[in-house]
């Protein structure tokens, strides 16, 4: 096991949780005027229910400078209040081996996250500079959860001895660049059939689970088709529907947990029926 799966079983278990919530901050909803402090009220209400915080590092980007230090400041708050929590930039990074090597000194070692989602079209040896961080999570576009995804995902392609749709070539072939144990998936939940045919062939490997809340992803048939045989390795993550439980000042961060726990617990009812929740105590 990796240093990284470890760290994120770790996570798992410490908070009896797969839950990852999502940190996108868009001022036109956010309950209080600063990013950084919004995300840290995010963070203090959830951080015993989650196994992750995903930022989706566009939302500060187009803030500009601000948003940058808005997220340096999250990423620093995280590592004080919830040190075991695995952080994970949604970035979608994914280039020519000179300049991933780039990205991984930037997300890796100057922004100091745990993991990331990336971009596999490139292949395997322009991927070798992210891939090569045993202590990284690396998560690999495969099945998205957008309404046109099956536009390109779904083609059909001639691979591995027969046919079959392209993001399951994605899977396959990712399970082969998993040979530090650090790669994952990403799989929208809005695709449960999907969903279940990549675990099949990735039984072993983390799958990031978005499209929960929002976009309406079938929670149970999604939790059932995407944990592991134990129950494990899968972060379902939840961005608008946990930080913009509510848009008042007053009651933001307490309706963000009272939405956190409540798909903690559902998911761990999911597990429960399946045979493969948390053990007793």
């Amino acid at each position: 096991m990796s240093t990284f799966s470890r760290r994120l079983l770790a996570a798992s278990e410490t908070n009896r949780s797969l839950l990852c919530v999502g940190l996108d901050p868009d001022p036109s909803l956010m309950a209080v005027g600063d990013v950084a402090e919004f995300n840290r009220a995010i963070v203090r209400a959830t951080r015993d229910l989650v196994c992750a915080y995903k930022p989706n590092v566009a939302f500060y980007e187009s803030l500009g400078l601000s948003g940058l230090e808005a997220l340096r400041a999250t990423v620093d708050f995280i590592r004080e209040e919830a040190p075991g929590v695995v952080v994970l930039a949604d970035v979608k990074r994914g280039d020519i081996g000179s300049t991933n090597l780039r990205h991984a000194a930037s997300l890796f070692d100057v922004w100091g996250f745990d993991a990331a989602t990336v971009n596999g079209y490139v292949g395997g040896e322009a991927m070798e500079p992210l891939l090569a961080r045993e202590d990284k999570g690396v998560f690999v576009l495969c099945r998205t959860s957008n309404p046109g995804a099956a536009e390109i995902q779904d083609l059909t392609v001639v691979a591995y001895g027969g046919e079959m749709p392209l993001y399951q070539a994605v899977a396959t072939r990712a399970a082969r660049w998993n040979r530090l144990g650090n790669v994952g998936l990403v799989v929208g939940a809005t695709y449960p059939s999907e969903l279940r045919s990549v675990r099949s062939l990735c039984p072993n490997m983390p799958i990031l689970l978005p499209a929960v809340g929002a976009q309406s992803g079938d929670l149970a048939a999604a939790v059932a088709a995407g944990a592991d045989q134990s129950g494990r390795n899968l972060l379902v993550s939840s961005s608008r529907a946990v930080t913009y439980a509510s848009r008042d000042p007053a009651d933001f961060e307490s309706a963000a947990r009272d939405v956190a726990v409540g798909l903690r617990d559902r998911i761990n009812e999911i597990l429960d029926g399946e045979g493969k929740g948390w053990p007793r105590d």
